[in-house]
């Protein structure tokens, strides 16, 4: 079955050019020309990916972005600008968009980053059927995409969990933020690492007891961080 891509864009030409090229190499897609009617549509029905234009009428990416992931809909997201402004591109993954692109981009680097998106999404998912992890009071089901703090059900955004995740496997050991940003996002920001610090800030704020003297996600000065077993 062909995967559906759902192409959220105001200008005519630009959705004209992904529908033909993305239908070329094999994908099903859908259009919406402005923010609310992308944002319903990625509600209502299934799709494997959704490219989605920052500047929209009516709803803007990053609107329609946090919206999706408020309800846990945790479709990836190519986020498409015209603007080469780097706070938008840490504002946009904070936000849970998967990937970034910015506007003239050619067809062919669309799809290329599509099909990575999508190959590296199925990846981390096999990857994560497996065994329930517990550090003390921290339970993780990977398979589910579920963890639970003193038996109470969390909510995390995707990248939240997939951090969270990769911390527990790794439990013990000091990862860089690089590590963790090319690891969780496979993104390179050319040394700039500040989207791991604020989605380490959102987990604290969902497992730690004392946000102040954090005992599950430590950081080790001038290295990163390490995930600890508070009871051990």
């Amino acid at each position: 079955m062909d995967q559906r891509v759902l192409i959220v864009d105001d200008e005519d030409s630009i959705v004209t050019l992904l529908q033909y090229n993305l239908e070329k190499a094999g994908f099903q897609t859908d259009t919406a020309f402005t923010g609310k009617e992308g944002l319903e549509k990625a509600v209502s029905n299934e799709f494997d990916i959704i490219v989605l234009d920052l500047m929209l009428p009516e709803l803007d990416g990053t609107e329609v972005c946090k919206q999706l992931r408020q309800k846990q809909i945790d479709t990836p997201i190519l986020m498409l600008t015209a603007k080469d402004d780097e706070f938008d591109k840490i504002l946009g993954l904070e936000l849970g968009a998967d990937d970034y692109l910015t506007k003239p981009f050619s067809p062919k680097e669309v799809v290329a980053r599509i099909k990575a998106i999508l190959r590296r999404t199925n990846k981390q998912e096999k990857d994560n059927q497996s065994q329930v992890i517990k550090i003390a009071e921290l339970t993780i089901y990977p398979e589910q995409y579920e963890a639970l703090i003193r038996e109470e059900l969390l909510s995390f955004t995707r990248k939240e969990f997939e951090l969270l995740l990769y911390l527990a496997k790794h439990k013990g050991k000091v990862l860089s933020r690089d590590q963790l940003l090319s690891a969780v996002w496979n993104y390179d920001f050319v040394g700039d690492t500040r989207i791991v610090d604020v989605h380490v800030s959102h987990l604290r704020d969902k497992i730690e007891p004392d946000t102040k003297n954090p005992v599950y996600i430590k950081t080790i000065r001038g290295l990163g961080y390490k995930m600890e077993n508070p009871s051990s």
